[in-house]
C-alpha cells in the first residue's frame, strides 16, 4: 500500500519527491482549491490542471482507489482531493504523513497508521503522531523528534539574504486575485505584481523589494485580506523557481529517515518501486 501525505503543497511535494526517489509508492491528498503560492514545485497543482510535474516526477488527479492503483502502476503519484485523507481507511498505509502546515493539527490521529509523521509546530510525538519533523529553518531544520514538539510558530518567515516578512505578498482586501506577473519573472520594489477585484475595485499588490517572483496565486481565485498571495526571492535566481527548496529537500530527508528507521523492513517497499 502507498504511504499518504497529507497535502501536496511546496513542502509535501519536496518530501514526495524524495521518496519517488527512493523507491516509494505515495498518495497525496488535497483540499478541492489548493491555495499553493510556489505552485511550479507542488503537486497541488493537478487539483486544477489534472497532471503536475516537479522536476523528474509526475503526479495525476485521481477519483478512486483503482485510479491510485492505475497512476501508480504508470511510476506518477496519484493526487486525491480528500482534505482529511480519509481514504486511509480504505487503504490501510504502512504511514500517513500529515504535511498540510497549518501550524496546529486539524485532524490527524496516531491510530491513522502503523507510523504517523506530523510536520512542523502543532504535533507531539507520542500523542497526536509517533514522530515530528522540525520544519523551522536553521540548525534544527530537517531533524526527527521522537519526544515532544518543534519550534513553535513565530509567525515570522525564514529569512533569505536578509529578508523575511518583506518577502511575502498579501492581499489587502478580500476579492477575487489577479496575477499581473509570472513565477520566474524578475522584479523590483514598489512594482505592481498582483491585484485583488474586491468591492472597492482593484487593489494592487506591490513588491516591498527586488528579487525574482518564486511564487503566485493563481488568477480568479477569491482570497481574504491579509492572505498569503506570493513569494519573493532575493537571490535573483530564476532556476530556483522551478526546482524544489533546500528547507523541502531536508524536511523531506527527515521523513525518508523516519520511515527507514521506524517501518518494518517488508513495509517499506510492498508493491513500490524500490
Amino acid at each position: 500500500m502507498p504511504v499518504i501525505i497529507k497535502g501536496a503543497g511546496d513542502l509535501a511535494s519536496g518530501i514526495a519527491l524524495r521518496l519517488f526517489h527512493a523507491g516509494f509508492d505515495m498518495l497525496m491528498t488535497e483540499i478541492a482549491a489548493p491555495l499553493t503560492v510556489r505552485r511550479t514545485v507542488a503537486f497541488s497543482r493537478a487539483v486544477y490542471e489534472g497532471r503536475a510535474a516537479v522536476e523528474d516526477a509526475g503526479a495525476v488527479l485521481v477519483k478512486d482507489e483503482a485510479g491510485i492503483r492505475e497512476a501508480l502502476a504508470q511510476k506518477l503519484i496519484p493526487v486525491l482531493v480528500d482534505p482529511q485523507a480519509a481514504i486511509a481507511k480504505q487503504l490501510n498505509p504502512p504511514a500517513l504523513i500529515d504535511a498540510i502546515m497549518a501550524k496546529k493539527n486539524t485532524g490527524t490521529a496516531i491510530t491513522d497508521a502503523p507510523l504517523v509523521i506530523g510536520l512542523g509546530p502543532g504535533f507531539s510525538a507520542g500523542f497526536d503522531c509517533h514522530v515530528v519533523i522540525e520544519t523551522m529553518r536553521g540548525h534544527y531544520l530537517g531533524r526527527v523528534i521522537t519526544k515532544g514538539s518543534a519550534i513553535p510558530n513565530t509567525g515570522v518567515p525564514g529569512g533569505i539574504e536578509g529578508f523575511s516578512t518583506e518577502r511575502l505578498l498579501r492581499c489587502s482586501a478580500a476579492g477575487v486575485f489577479e496575477a499581473k506577473a509570472a513565477i520566474g519573472d524578475p522584479v523590483r520594489k514598489g512594482g505592481e505584481v498582483a491585484a485583488v477585484r474586491s468591492e472597492r475595485g482593484p487593489i494592487p499588490i506591490h513588491a516591498e523589494i527586488d528579487g525574482v517572483l518564486r511564487g503566485l496565486l493563481p488568477s480568479g481565485i477569491p482570497v481574504g485580506k491579509g492572505m498569503k498571495a506570493g513569494d519573493i526571492d532575493p537571490r535573483c535566481e530564476a532556476a530556483h523557481c522551478f526546482t524544489v527548496s533546500d528547507k523541502a529537500l531536508a524536511i523531506g530527508g527527515g521523513v525518508l529517515e523516519a520511515l527507514l528507521r521506524f517501518l518494518p523492513p517488508y513495509a517499506l517497499f510492498q508493491g513500490g518501486r524500490g
